[in-house]
């Protein structure tokens, strides 16, 4: 899932030292793994799917933006 080039995580904790901003991802042999560049702490992780992607205004489908579409009546307090 991940890159064979390590990234950070930003405002992730180490578990062992509490250090903030020093976990990095990366892949290796085909295995993720999550590592502190503080300490020594390394770790395989272990996901069950993928994550699945937050429904936004982009992502939608044509149809299903015009199915929300509803119109609006104004009305005059005058009258």
């Amino acid at each position: 899932m991940y890159s064979q080039k390590k990234r950070f995580i930003a405002g992730a904790v180490c578990p062992r030292c509490n250090a903030m901003d020093k976990i990095v991802v990366f892949s290796e042999d085909g295995k993720d793994y999550r590592a502190c560049v503080s300490c020594d702490f390394r770790e395989q992780m272990f996901l069950q799917s993928a994550p699945r992607e937050l429904e936004t205004r982009v992502n939608r489908t044509e149809a299903e933006k015009q199915a929300e579409v509803q119109p609006v009546k104004l009305i005059d307090p005058g009258k």
